[in-house]
């Protein structure tokens, strides 16, 4: 046992901050990378929380991996992820929670045109077989943009916080 346990704690802690930064990261370039597989890992077996409104509300990883490989993972749709501003918090030796600001940028060349989105996450997450994993998640648009590229020139579809579903229905 060491002379300093309020250090290893807190050495721990940072430690398993920087995990869950790592993780939230390989989160968005696999899914930027169109990687099924590699998205999966970064969720917990069993039930997960996940509720992605429009795009829907989950209680397992799989499920939601559906979804995302129907919509994203095609030749067409060209994906950008930065997470930003990260709030993380290590309730425990085996629970955390964060929230993550999100920039989104999307083209889809079918369709000539291109989405950027705003919002955050709010993730919880469990430490299992000493790795970190999103046990649930949240996402909250906050900003959304639809240009139209179809003409040689841009014209906005949408411009504000949710688009109607109308237009912008996944």
């Amino acid at each position: 046992m060491s002379d300093h346990p309020a250090l290893e704690h807190r050495i721990a802690v940072l430690e398993d901050i920087e995990a869950i930064r790592q993780l939230k990261h390989r989160y968005f370039f696999a899914c930027d990378q169109k990687r099924p597989a590699d998205v999966l890992a970064c969720f917990a077996a069993g039930t997960v929380a996940i509720d992605y409104g429009r795009i829907g509300v989950f209680d397992n990883a799989a499920d939601m991996l559906a979804v995302f490989t129907a919509l994203a993972c095609q030749e067409h749709i060209v994906e950008m992820h930065h997470a930003q501003n990260p709030q993380i918090s290590v309730l425990d030796a085996t629970r955390a929670e964060a929230t993550w600001g999100l920039y989104y940028f999307m083209i889809n060349t079918r369709e000539r045109s291109v989405t950027q989105l705003g919002g955050y996450y709010l993730d919880g997450y469990r430490k299992i077989g000493g790795e970190w994993k999103i046990s649930s998640t949240v996402f909250h648009v906050t900003s959304t943009q639809i240009l139209d590229l179809g003409e040689g020139m841009a014209r906005v579809i949408f411009a504000g916080r949710n688009a109607p579903a109308a237009i912008d229905d996944p």
